[in-house]
Parts: structure tokens; sequence; C-alpha cells
């Protein structure tokens, strides 16, 4: 075993412990014993997080395709800012493994590269929380090569900045029994970007529309998610949905995480979603949760919902879109890697 972890070359786990964290020498550790597996959890955003057991060679496998993608080689610079316990932060690792790449690791937080001084990032792996600190502190972007982001939908102004900056990002779409992503979706200054098979991965639907995934280079060669997509083909795709989320109002479905991204601007300090409650007129109506420490939980008066905020939701959601119930929560309930567990009515 050799690997490069923050400047220092480490030929044993002893090395490796003394120069990272504790999560990161533990999963290297695991990598590197005599299974030909390790164990890893899956999000819990749509139920209970399973223990599940990747290959190794499935690992190694993914961890080529990306490096292939974005030229990773014995020259590059990784950067981990995101936990080792969970598959995006196993994967960065295991990359570094496979090209020979310099890894420099720390803490998990919301302000990543704070207090970086080192050399320039050829590529880093972030959530979207941790991207409102980076695009808002001078020089921080500057340093990155290439940067993918996965872990919850990007905000609409933060990747309008991004593509202003013209910063080569992108988003993910993976889930962890793929080991990480399986396609990538450019931001662009021009138009929303369909996520891009990597290696030879192909794409196709079910009868629910829902995405199956033809993955080769994986020992379980075909996966069928619960994600409803608009294909353009075998190889692209538009993300539209978590089928589990979908709300029929009216005869018409309607799409959370769409409501979402077009009402994000218009929520920008607080943590919103989008669900539905049973409607006796339209077998279900719409519902925007917003995260409210400092109101009784509960629903929202119609007097205390602000005419101009309603205005400007009518002006971006069309009008079977537009909430018709809104729900005050003190905290938003969470799974174990921080994604917010979108049920709050028990039917």
């Amino acid at each position: 075993m050799e690997i490069n972890v923050n400047g220092v070359i480490c030929r044993d786990l002893e090395t490796v412990r003394s120069n990272s964290s504790m999560a990161f020498a533990d999963f290297l550790e695991e990598y590197c014993n005599s299974n030909d597996y390790v164990v890893a959890h899956t999000s819990g955003s749509t139920g209970a997080p399973k223990l599940i057991k990747l290959l190794k060679s499935d690992m190694r496998a993914s961890a080529r395709l990306t490096n292939d993608f974005f030229g990773i080689n014995g020259n590059s610079v990784l950067y981990l800012p995101l936990s080792p316990t969970y598959i995006a932060g196993k994967m960065m690792i295991v990359r570094a493994i496979e090209s020979g790449a310099a890894i420099y690791e720390e803490a998990p937080s919301n302000m990543p590269l704070a207090d970086y001084s080192g050399s320039h990032i050829d590529l880093i792996a972030v959530v979207p929380s941790q991207l409102g600190f980076m695009v808002n502190t001078p020089g921080v972007l500057d340093k990155i090569g290439a940067m993918i982001i996965g872990g919850g939908q990007l905000p609409e102004r933060v990747e309008r900045w991004l593509a202003d900056r013209g910063m080569n990002a992108y988003k993910t779409y993976g889930m962890t029994e793929t080991c990480s992503h399986v396609a990538l979706s450019k931001i662009s200054a021009r138009e929303i970007e369909p996520y891009a098979a990597i290696g030879d991965i192909t794409f196709e639907c079910d009868n629910r529309g829902c995405l199956v995934i033809n993955a080769p280079h994986l020992s379980v060669s075909r996966y069928v998610t619960n994600d409803v997509v608009k294909l353009t083909d075998d190889r692209h795709f538009f993300w539209l949905g978590r089928i589990d989320n979908v709300i029929n109002t009216g005869g018409i479905k309607v799409f959370p995480e769409e409501i979402e991204k077009r009402l994000a601007g218009l929520i920008p300090h607080s943590r919103f979603f989008v669900t539905s409650r049973p409607s006796d007129k339209w077998g279900e109506e719409v519902v925007l949760a917003i995260e409210y420490p400092t109101m009784p939980e509960g629903e929202i008066k119609e007097g205390d919902i602000k005419a101009a905020f309603v205005e400007e939701m009518k002006k971006v959601l069309p009008a079977h879109a537009v909430p018709r119930r809104y729900i005050a929560v003190g905290k938003f309930k969470e799974t174990s890697s921080g994604k917010i567990i979108r049920k709050i009515f028990d039917n």
C-alpha cells in the first residue's frame, strides 16, 4: 500500500493514522484487509439506512471511470472535505489509490478550504451546503480545477454563480449501490445540461418512467431506480424527481423537487421542502413546509403569508404547483447523512 495523504507518503497504516483523520484511516484499513468487500450504508433518504457490502473490485472500476473522465493521474491533487464514513468520501480515497494522486482532507464543515494554502486542486467533491461559503469567499474557487457536487439538490442561484464564474463544476447522479456517480451534468451558463453517462454506462426507462442503469463495469450490471427521468437517448437524461414524492393534484403530476428548485431564490434564509396531503377537492394538495424555529409548529394562517411572496410564487410556478397550505416546522427531521426527511403527515 502506498498513498500520499496530506503531503506525506504513507506505506503503512500506522503512518496513515498519524497523518489523517480516524475515519480516513479506518476506511483505508478496511479497504486494505483480506475481504473482497467493504461495508457501507445507504443514505436513508427514502427509508431506513441499509447496510450493504460493496465489492472492492466495483469501487476500483468506478474510481477508474471518474479518473479517466477528469484526467486524474499520479501528478494530480484531490481534496476531500467530506467524511470517509459515506460513499462520496470513500470513493475519493479509492480514486487517489487507483491513480496515485495526492489527497488532502479536512474535517467536514460548511467552510471548506478556509485554511487551505496548498497548491492547485485538480478535483474536489462537495455537497450543496458547502457551496455557500465557497462562492462567497474570494479566492477559494480559484484553487479548483474541477468540482463534483452530490448529496442534494443545488439551488438555481448557486448554479448560476458557478456558471458565471466559468467553474468546471458537475452535478452528480448515483447512489451507494453503484459506488458513487454513474452520470454527470455540467453546470453551464447556456442551459440546463442533461446528465451524461460516464464510461460504457447506458440508460433506459421502466414502465413507471423510472431510470434503469446498465453498468457493465460493475458486478451487478443492472439497477432499477425510483427516479423519474426524461431520456434524450440511451446516454443522457433529465432528472425530474423521485416517484415516491410525486404529487397528483387535480389529475396533474407535480414533482416537488422541481418546485423546490424554482422557489430556492424566494426563500433564501430558511430550509424548506414541498410535500402533499389528501384533499377532497384535488385528491392531493401541494404543501410548503418551512423550517421556522420562532413560530409555533403547525399550519401557518393565510393572513401570516405575505401577499407579495404568494405573488412571486405565482410568477415562477404553474397554477397547479402553487402551494395551497403552509406548514411551520421547528426543526426538520434528518437522516444520518443530513438529508431532510420529507414526511410530516401520517397519511
